[in-house]
């Protein structure tokens, strides 16, 4: 049984591990927008199962057989198909006032009066229906996927790192893994983050004895740090150029990305055990490449400046012929 909060209130949903063999589920492919989006929350409405497919949901109780004839948890499928409901009903909508995120809708307006039009726009339509409980209205910042997102830019949500202060250093790895996973989730808000999780991620390679040193508990206790007073960062506007800063060394590639002098991103990476001799011009270089990849989705077709300490990159566009790498 899962517990859901449902409001101030707690109830219960039945949640069942159901036979996902190949003869009897095809997965779908599901593409989920970026998180860094907020969110308004909608109750899921009933959708029918096809009358063929229900003896599949089959759960066996001591009241009896029962079977599903609504989508319910556990499918393998759900998240993909109500993803794609929404994505139906919204379509026209789409990063215009609306963002679909799965079962989370965030409706964003610059006026309440377009706001109250825009809330009204497609549910009546479509018979979906808002369940009271999990709905907030006219707010001025949200909660999405870890993050508070306001009109001032995005933050990391305190109620997530609340407990990152208590965490206790453990020699199981795969307490080791879970603290990098979840200080990776926001990465972006932390400069140099793979330079400074170098010594942990190291005890994840294979076949390495774990022997906790002083800089990894210098380690750990930095992105400890870094993560109760992460800054907030800005929320970018396409209509605007990107200003990005990149740099590299030994340890690892850094850049960041900006606009009007505001942060809107950190990112980084560690080096491959090959590419630590590369020479420094390769390094600067892959610094810019990294960053041009992973803001794709905001430098592809807009005007960005690009900073780095290595003048001699600015002669790549006149070389006659350049590295393979």
């Amino acid at each position: 049984m899962a517990h859901i909060r449902d409001g101030i209130n707690e109830k219960k949903k039945a949640c069942f591990k159901l036979n996902e063999e190949g003869v009897l589920w095809f997965k779908d492919r599901l593409v989920v927008p970026k998180d860094n989006e907020a969110v308004k929350r909608m109750e899921a409405p009933p959708m029918k199962i096809r009358p063929s497919d229900i003896p599949k949901t089959a759960f066996i109780t001591r009241f009896g057989l029962y079977e599903y004839t609504v989508m319910s948890f556990g499918l393998t499928n759900a998240p993909a198909y109500f993803m794609n409901l929404m994505n139906k009903v919204f379509m026209e909508y789409l990063y215009k006032f609306v963002v679909v995120f799965i079962d989370d809708i965030l409706i964003y307006s610059k006026t309440e009066e377009e706001h109250e039009e825009h809330l009204r726009s497609k549910l009546r339509e479509h018979k979906l229906y808002a369940k009271l409980s999990k709905c907030e209205f006219w707010l001025d910042q949200v909660p999405f996927l870890g993050h508070i997102v306001s009109k001032g830019g995005i933050m990391v949500d305190p109620s997530k790192i609340s407990s990152v202060m208590d965490w206790k250093v453990s020699e199981v790895v795969k307490e080791i893994r879970g603290f990098l996973g979840l200080a990776g989730y926001y990465r972006r808000f932390i400069e140099s983050f793979s330079r400074i999780a170098k010594p942990m991620t190291s005890l994840l390679e294979r076949g390495v004895p774990f022997i906790w040193t002083k800089e990894r508990q210098a380690a750990f206790d930095e992105l400890k740090k870094r993560l109760t007073t992460a800054p907030v960062l800005t929320l970018p506007d396409l209509t605007k150029s990107f200003t990005v800063y990149c740099d590299a060394s030994k340890e690892g590639l850094g850049c960041v990305l900006m606009q009007e002098g505001k942060v809107i991103a950190y990112a980084s990476r560690q080096l491959r055990k090959h590419k630590v001799n590369y020479p420094t011009h390769d390094l600067e270089f892959a610094a810019v490449v990294h960053a041009l990849k992973i803001w794709r989705h905001y430098l592809f077709g807009n005007r960005c400046q690009i900073y780095t300490d290595h003048k001699s990159l600015k002669y790549i566009f006149t070389q006659n012929e350049l590295n393979m790498r």
